[in-house]
């Protein structure tokens, strides 16, 4: 299984402790060697660092976990290939524009007899089933809403329509942004915790790292952090259900509808993306 960070904030944060523990996931702590990529919104703009390499010996690694880059949504993705090479363009987070505004997308699992028709406007670079889903989603919902980016709530359950279908395909584990939510799908696998006055000691699950989170905030900060696995040992992460759309924003879920995912016969595939 690949590995999936992502954060969202009520103010700009740097997610350099977050991401020291991530990039051991990348041959350290975990197997999992095919690339890593993260994406960070600033404004309107969107900072993407993409490696083919594994994340735990790649020197693009070694300066984002350095470098305190402050967003408020970011996305991260450790690669396990199973369909498409290990090379750059297969290397997620990816990114599109819709509407004015950047996309992100990164992909955990398999989709297997996925080959959805597209149009044009978004195609897939590389060679991944992910790629080919991320542009079938914004292209139905550019189709859908053609005048420009709908509601949170519309958004959020045509996203929730589109997961339905493209999951019956496999294993369909994803964050998405638009630099305004973070949409989290738990297909199998996804875990969050929302950082908050009072704020605590956190120790990293993956690196002998330690840091207090009350020197480094404000009583108003409130960060959210997405994981495949909880990245800390001495927090209390809450599991997403599986077959669950949890949207984010200022740092915490809100509701948006409906967020069940499951299909009346699901039809699951094992594996990694």
């Amino acid at each position: 299984m690949c590995q999936l960070l992502g954060m969202n904030c009520n103010v700009p944060t740097d997610i350099c402790f977050s991401f020291a523990g991530f990039q051991a996931r990348g041959g350290v702590t975990d197997h999992h060697r095919d690339g890593w990529g993260i994406a960070f919104f600033e404004g309107r703009g969107v900072r993407v660092f993409l490696d083919p390499q594994p994340s735990a010996n790649s020197p693009v690694a070694e300066l984002v976990r350095n470098y305190p880059i402050r967003s408020l949504n970011v996305i991260a993705h450790i690669r396990k290939a199973t369909q498409g090479q290990v090379r750059l363009d297969n290397t997620h987070p990816f990114q599109r524009e819709l509407w004015g505004r950047y996309w992100i997308f990164a992909h955990n699992g398999n989709l297997l007899d996925y080959a959805p028709a597209l149009t044009g406007r978004f195609l897939p670079v590389g060679s991944t089933d992910s790629e080919a889903a991320f542009c079938h989603i914004l292209q139905c919902l550019a189709q859908r809403f053609p005048d420009g980016p709908p509601s949170a709530v519309a958004l959020h359950e045509t996203l929730r329509e589109l997961t339905i279908e493209i999951g019956q395909h496999g294993e369909f584990n994803y964050l998405l942004s638009d630099g305004e939510h973070l949409f989290a799908h738990c297909s199998s696998r996804l875990a969050f915790i929302v950082r908050e006055a009072p704020f605590t000691v956190a120790h990293l699950a993956d690196q002998d790292m330690t840091v207090d989170f009350s020197r480094h905030t404000t009583p108003n900060d409130r960060v959210a952090v997405i994981a495949t696995v909880p990245l800390t040992d001495n927090e209390t992460w809450q599991q997403m259900t599986p077959g669950s759309l949890v949207a984010f924003r200022h740092g915490a879920p809100v509701p948006l509808g409906d967020t069940r995912t499951i299909a009346s016969q699901p039809s699951r595939a094992t594996g990694s993306r």
